[in-house]
């Protein structure tokens, strides 16, 4: 973990900065701003702690008063997060301007293991509208956040072949046979994007299998995430999220 974004998610009363500001704070460095002096500071020192410490996301509300310095006399709620949420945060993670959407990004994740469960993690519910598929009840986390709907479903590929045709898809089940079924039945199906997890080589072999049944695997992305953040499974999540958002912005 080398970033974390700080958010205005609510304000109460006078405040310096309204709902929708965002920072990004690194071990080092920051970029943008929250506004408020000593409540930046505060959010800033918080944020290093959580990178040093490997914490997970939170949110906490900060009174603008005497304690902080301040005598605003309103409150702040920040949401510590991992993962790109808003105009300000975005541009200042990728270069990209980035429009928020009008409406979540359909993203329907095949697979419930470590991959799937850091995208959960790592996804904000006003950009994405998560379906979560696999195999049976017990593969899925017993806490499961409102923004995502978990579907058990003994055959994946048939399910594929119904899927929404303005979906985005990431692949990483369990299985190699798996992923390939459903990157066949996706392909026949059709959709917005799709991005396997894998190597290289896993991608020339699956490109080969699939061009012998006619189809076309160069609308398939292999391997997903950012090689430049690493491959545990919250920095893949990281990575292909972000590029997710990107591909939106740009269209």
């Amino acid at each position: 973990m080398t970033a974390l974004w700080v958010e205005i998610t609510a304000t109460k009363g006078s405040a310096p900065r309204d709902a929708g500001t965002a920072m990004m704070v690194t071990a080092h460095d920051t970029a943008g701003t929250i506004g408020g002096g000593a409540l930046e500071f505060e959010a800033i020192a918080h944020a290093r702690a959580i990178l040093a410490g490997g914490g997970n996301e939170e949110t906490r509300t900060y009174p603008l008063g005497p304690n902080l310095g301040q005598c605003c006399g309103g409150s702040v709620t920040l949401r510590y997060t991992h993962a790109p949420c808003t105009t300000d945060t975005f541009k200042a993670r990728t270069g990209a301007e980035f429009v928020r959407p009008e409406s979540p990004l359909p993203l329907w994740l095949w697979g419930a293991g470590h991959v799937g469960q850091a995208v959960v993690r790592a996804a904000s519910p006003d950009l994405f509208a998560i379906t979560w598929i696999d195999t049976a009840p017990e593969r899925f986390p017993q806490a499961i956040p409102g923004f995502v709907t978990d579907v058990p479903a003994a055959d994946m590929p048939r399910l594929a072949a119904r899927a929404p045709m303005d979906a985005h898809h990431l692949i990483f089940t369990y299985a190699h046979d798996i992923d390939l079924a459903l990157c066949a039945a996706l392909l026949k199906r059709g959709f917005a994007s799709c991005g396997l997890i894998g190597s290289e080589t896993k991608y020339a072999r699956f490109s080969k299998r699939l061009a012998q049944a006619g189809l076309d695997p160069a609308r398939i992305t292999c391997p997903i995430g950012d090689k430049s953040l690493g491959k545990h499974p919250d920095a893949i999540a990281k990575g292909t999220l972000t590029a997710l958002l990107r591909e939106r912005t740009l269209a």
